[in-house]
C-alpha cells in the first residue's frame, strides 16, 4: 500500500511560496496517484492537485491552477505540491492521499484510501 506521510506545513505571507513533500511509505504501484486536498474552517474539504504516479498526469483545482504544481519523486517515492503566489484563501489544512488512479474520480476525495496526517498552512495577508 502507498501510505502518505505529510510534513511542510508554516506560515508564509501573501506572494510567497511553501512546497509541501508527502513522502510515500510502503510499496509503491504505478497504477496510484497521489492527490491533494485541503479545508478550510468552515468550509467543505475540497480538491486541490492530484498527480498520477506512472507518468506524471497531472490535475488541479481552477483556483490553484498557474499558482501550483504538483510532481513526485520516484526514486525517493515522494510527492511534492509546489505552492506559489500563495494567497491567504489558501489558507487552510492540507492533506495527501493515495488511490488506484481513475481520472473520473481523482477529484473526489473520499475515493482516497490512505491519508497523510493534515499540515496546516497559514498565508497571511
Amino acid at each position: 500500500q502507498m501510505q502518505p506521510v505529510e510534513s511542510g506545513g508554516r506560515l508564509v505571507q501573501a506572494g510567497g511560496s511553501l512546497r509541501l513533500s508527502c513522502p510515500v511509505s510502503g510499496r509503491t504501484f504505478s497504477r496510484h496517484s497521489m492527490g491533494w486536498f485541503r479545508q478550510a474552517p468552515g468550509k467543505e474539504r475540497e480538491f486541490v492537485a492530484a498527480i498520477k504516479w506512472s507518468d506524471g498526469i497531472t490535475h488541479y483545482a481552477d483556483s490553484v491552477k498557474g499558482r501550483f504544481t504538483a510532481s513526485r519523486d520516484i526514486a525517493n517515492n515522494t510527492a511534492f505540491l509546489q505552492m506559489n503566489s500563495l494567497k491567504p484563501e489558501d489558507t487552510a489544512v492540507y492533506w495527501c492521499g493515495s488511490k488506484i488512479y481513475d481520472s473520473r474520480t481523482v477529484r473526489h476525495w473520499k475515493s482516497y484510501g490512505y491519508w497523510s496526517q493534515g499540515t496546516q498552512v497559514t498565508v497571511s495577508s
